[in-house]
């Protein structure tokens, strides 16, 4: 008798379609204010910005005010509304996800909202992470592979465009730190019973090949460059697999220990 009621409570509960349009609206506009706030803190640290982006250049072995040039009139104004445009995305990025999570929450259970909870901050922290690796460890050696390639090719540039070289520099940071956000959804869902140990392991030559053509999409596709972004995140993978694999072991002792004591 009880089960009518429940569907009833459980129809009623239900968002009709046209709120969660509204809903998908508010989100968008809430993702679109992260990014103009990152954007408007971008502004008046541009010339900065820009001189941080040019290191790299120079630990690759070349001289950036050599080969970086603006060509056209109008180019200083252009560097400068790219650098404040993905930097102010790197920069609202975790804003942007944090409001995705509370748009999707709703659909959760509760266990599912917490372990998304909980996910937010590893997540952040792993983006700055990517982020990090890929502008103190990758991108002096993905511009030197690059250039070197050039060179074989039989071709020495004269000149790099500045706005090109800045969209190269940002958008690759930004793919490494959301390509490093792979082991939250793992863990989440290994937290949430979705996956397991065993069916990780089992996927892993998969997972790899997966990993290597993401790789290959993500990165200028120099050779170089895709081994620095894939073998992380294999290691982060395989890290995944033993937190999940130790979390079913204490699971396991506890269910043990509770029906021993029964």
């Amino acid at each position: 008798m009880s089960s009518v009621p429940d569907t009833l409570k459980a129809h009623a509960s239900e968002k009709p379609f046209l709120d969660h349009l509204e809903d998908l609206r508010k989100t968008i506009i809430v993702c679109g204010a992260w990014l103009v706030g990152g954007m408007l803190i971008a502004i008046p640290f541009a010339p900065k910005i820009l001189s941080l982006l040019k290191v790299p250049f120079a630990r690759s072995g070349h001289d950036p005010d050599a080969y970086l040039k603006v060509i056209h009139l109008t180019g200083g104004l252009s560097v400068g509304m790219k650098i404040v445009f993905w930097t102010g995305l790197i920069v609202g990025m975790t804003g942007i996800v944090i409001a995705v999570c509370k748009f999707i929450f709703p659909g959760l259970t509760k266990k599912e909202r917490h372990t998304a909870r909980g996910a937010i901050g590893f997540a952040v922290l792993l983006f700055i992470a990517g982020v990090s690796m890929c502008y103190f460890l990758t991108l002096h050696i993905a511009i030197r592979v690059l250039m070197r390639i050039t060179e074989i090719m039989g071709s020495t540039p004269e000149l790099i465009e500045l706005g090109d070289y800045v969209v190269f520099v940002l958008k690759l940071m930004l793919a490494f730190g959301i390509a490093f956000e792979l082991p939250v959804v793992i863990l989440a869902l290994g937290h949430m019973g979705l996956v397991s140990s065993s069916l990780l392991r089992e996927k892993r030559r998969h997972v790899i090949v997966g990993l290597a053509v993401l790789a290959m999409l993500l990165t200028p596709q120099d050779p170089y460059t895709m081994v620095l972004m894939a073998l992380p995140l294999i290691l982060l993978y395989e890290g995944c697999i033993w937190v999940i694999y130790f979390k079913e072991r204490r699971d396991t002792r506890r269910f043990e220990e509770g029906v021993g004591r029964e």
